[in-house]
C-alpha cells in the first residue's frame, strides 16, 4: 500500500496524538536517540560535514532506489521538487551539519537534550504558522518537557561540562528543524515518503559538499573500523530508517503532537551516551525524565 507524504492535516482531529501505532513511533524514538552516539563515534575519525555528504549521498541513492525498485518512483512537480530540495537543506544539511560540527566539542547526550527542546517551539509557532490549536493541555505538556530539559541543560552547563561554541552551534541546528518541521507541514510535499526523504537527502549531500571541501580535508579522516560500522548504522538505521519514520509521523499528526516526541530523546540519548561512549550521568539527570516523560504523554493524548 502507498504511503504518501501528502496526507492532509484535517484527516486527523486537531488533538489526536498521532495517526499511527505505538510501534513505529518507538522504533523512530529508538533510532533518532542512538544517532547522537553513533555520530560522535564518527566524528572522532572523520570531519563531521565530510562524513555528512557522504552518508546523505548514499542514503539518497538507495531511498530513490527502493522507490523505483517498489514501483513507486514518481517525479515529484515543479514546486514539490523546490520544497523537497528546501527541506533537505534545513533538515540534513542545516541540522545535521550544525549539530555535527557541535558535537566535535560536546557530549552526544547534552546534543541530545538541547534538541530535544524543539517541541516547545514548534508548538508556540504552529498556531500562527500552521493554524494548529494549542489547548491548555499541550501547553502545559510540553512546559513540563522543557522543564525537565532544562534541569539537564543546568546540570551540565553549571558544572562548565560542555563547550560554549559547541553549544552555539548545536542551537543553531535546532533552528533549523523546527523550521524544517514547520515548512513540511505548510508546504505538504506530495511525493512518496521514498521519494520525498530520498530527494531530501541527496539536497542536504549537494549543500555540503561545497561547505566540506572548503573548511574539510579527507587527510584528516581515519578508515577505522568504528567508522565503517557508525557510518554503515547511520546510513541504513538513521538516514533511511529514522528520516522514513519521522516524515510519515509527521504526515498523520499534528506538529506539535509529532514533535513532542523528542522529548524522549534526553533519557533515552543519555543512556545511549552512558552505555556505549561511557559519559556520566547525574541525578539531576535522572531528575529531569519525570516531567519530560509526563510532558510527552499531556502534549499527545487526545482530548476527551
Amino acid at each position: 500500500m502507498k504511503v504518501s507524504s501528502a496526507v492532509p492535516v484535517a484527516a486527523l482531529p486537531a488533538d489526536a496524538p498521532m495517526g499511527v501505532t505505538w510501534a513505529p513511533i518507538a522504533a523512530f524514538c529508538f533510532l533518532w536517540s542512538s544517532a547522537f552516539a553513533a555520530a560522535k563515534i564518527a566524528v572522532r575519525d572523520c570531519p563531521p560535514l565530510t562524513l555528512l555528504t557522504i552518508r546523505f549521498l548514499i542514503a539518497g541513492a538507495l531511498m530513490l532506489g527502493v522507490a523505483a525498485a517498489s514501483g513507486r518512483w514518481s517525479r515529484p512537480g515543479g514546486r514539490d521538487l523546490a520544497a523537497l530540495i528546501l527541506l533537505g537543506v534545513l533538515n540534513n544539511a542545516a541540522y545535521l551539519g550544525l549539530s555535527w560540527s557541535g558535537m566535535t566539542t560536546v557530549s552526544s547526550a547534552f546534543t541530545a537534550v538541547l534538541i530535544s527542546t524543539n517541541p516547545l517551539l514548534i508548538g508556540v509557532l504552529a498556531g500562527p504558522v500552521l493554524g494548529e490549536r494549542l489547548g491548555w493541555r499541550k501547553m502545559f505538556g510540553l512546559c513540563l518537557g522543557l522543564g525537565g530539559v532544562a534541569l539537564v541543560l543546568r546540570s551540565r552547563l553549571s558544572g562548565m561540562q560542555e563547550d560554549t561554541h559547541g553549544t552555539l552551534l548545536v542551537t543553531g541546528g535546532l533552528v533549523a528543524l523546527v523550521a524544517g518541521t514547520l515548512l513540511y507541514k505548510r508546504l505538504k510535499p506530495a511525493a512518496g515518503l521514498w521519494m520525498a526523504t530520498g530527494i531530501q537527502s541527496l539536497a542536504g549531500a549537494a549543500a555540503l559538499l561545497p561547505v566540506a571541501l572548503l573548511h574539510e580535508s579527507m587527510g584528516d579522516a581515519r578508515m577505522t573500523a568504528s567508522l565503517f560500522w557508525s557510518m554503515a548504522y547511520m546510513i541504513v538505521a538513521v538516514s533511511i530508517g529514522g528520516y522514513y519514520l519521522w516524515f510519515m509521523i509527521l504526515s498523520r499528526a499534528s506538529a506539535t503532537a509529532a514533535s513532542a516526541l523528542h522529548f524522549l530523546m534526553p533519557p533515552l540519548g543519555l543512556l545511549f551516551g552512558w552505555a556505549v561512549l561511557r559519559e556520566p550521568v547525574s541525578w539531576l539527570d535522572l531528575l529531569g525524565i519525570v516531567p519530560i516523560a509526563f510532558g510527552i504523554w499531556l502534549a499527545t493524548r487526545r482530548a476527551p
